[in-house]
Order: structure tokens, then C-alpha cells, then sequence
């Protein structure tokens, strides 16, 4: 499995790539290996200011449903449209085309408590 050592990750399985003041956030190769095939990525808050570890959306594998917590507060500014035709690109490169919303970031002292690749290689046992 593949986890860049540029991103931080938490412990709910998101990842998140900073650029600036904004933060791309996407769901880690784990979590999309451990999904299955994703079928439709659902983001309600397009517009809104999310707290840290609060619910943004959902992504629905064939089997299962699951909600995705934002890793750092901010605005939730944009979802990868490109998902709403192609939801596979969660599975086929979940660091690349399978980002899921950019968000501006409103306290960047939050990527702190994030973990960094060894610390969530711990977590997941790999």
C-alpha cells in the first residue's frame, strides 16, 4: 500500500495535502482497499464551515456507506466534480484524481495533531 510521506493522515482514514491556505482532502489507499469499490462520493457542505472531525460528506462502496470527517477546520470550498462520473478514481488513485474536497483551512495549528505516514502505518498495522 502506498502512503506519501508529504501528507498527513488521521485516524479515520482521510488524508490531507496542503497547498497555501488550502487543504486537499481525500480518503487514504487503506480505506479504499478496505471499502471496496467505491459507487458514489456525496458532499453536503460545499459552502460551509466545518469544525475538525466534523461529518462532510459520505462515500458508498457496493457493500457499505461511510461518512468522512474533516481533518482540519475550514471552508469547505470545492468537491472534485469529477467523481460525480467517475467515483472509481477514490480506488484507482486516491492521492491524485481521487482528492475529494479542497478546503480553506481556518487553523492551520490543527495539521499538528495530525499523524504523519509512520504514525498511521501503526495504526492500520502495515
Amino acid at each position: 500500500m502506498n502512503f506519501p510521506e508529504e501528507l498527513k493522515y488521521t485516524k479515520d482514514h482521510e488524508w490531507v495535502r496542503i497547498d497555501g491556505d488550502t487543504a486537499y482532502v481525500g480518503i487514504t489507499d487503506y480505506a479504499q482497499n478496505e471499502l471496496g469499490e467505491i459507487v458514489y462520493v456525496d458532499v453536503t457542505t460545499i459552502g460551509e464551515t466545518v469544525a475538525k472531525e466534523e461529518v462532510f460528506g459520505s462515500i458508498e462502496a457496493v457493500k457499505t456507506v461511510s461518512d468522512l470527517f474533516l481533518p482540519l477546520s475550514g471552508e469547505v470550498v470545492e468537491f472534485n466534480e469529477d467523481l460525480n462520473d467517475a467515483p472509481e478514481l477514490v480506488n484507482q488513485d486516491p492521492y491524485g484524481k481521487g482528492w475529494i474536497i479542497k478546503v480553506k483551512i481556518s487553523d492551520i495549528s490543527e495539521l499538528d495533531a495530525l499523524l504523519n505516514t509512520a504514525e498511521y502505518r501503526t495504526i492500520i498495522g502495515k
